[in-house]
């Protein structure tokens, strides 16, 4: 399920764009390079995924840079916030055009272990 349409900025590494869902209505969100990741050893995010506010930009997640067993690049992306139980995980992809990405979610169909 698409819930986000995203474009990239090359010359600033940032996509903009913005999230929509059934409780969330067109919220933009920026991906942030952040520049605490240094080496590609670090656990850190690639991306600081912020929401401009007036008071200042709210951090609502982060995003990873990953390749698909095809080894096409995408972001892995967790987008978190104190109303969930758990944080949401989605994945931007594209481009569909030249600079066009979108933000998919998908519900996780596996079974809860039983103990």
């Amino acid at each position: 399920m698409i819930i986000g349409n995203f474009t990239y900025d090359t010359a600033r590494d940032t996509y903009t764009g913005e999230l929509s869902t059934l409780t969330v209505a067109a919220r933009t969100l920026v991906f942030q390079p952040n520049e605490a990741k240094g080496d590609k050893a670090s656990k850190q995010p690639h991306y600081r995924i912020v929401s401009p506010a007036t008071g200042g930009d709210v951090e609502l997640g982060a995003a990873w840079k990953k390749h698909s067993d095809e080894g096409r690049e995408y972001l892995s992306v967790t987008l978190a916030d104190p109303a969930l139980t758990q944080p949401v995980n989605c994945a931007m992809l594209g481009p569909n055009d030249s600079k066009s990405f979108i933000l998919v979610w998908s519900r996780d169909n596996r079974k809860a272990k039983t103990a």
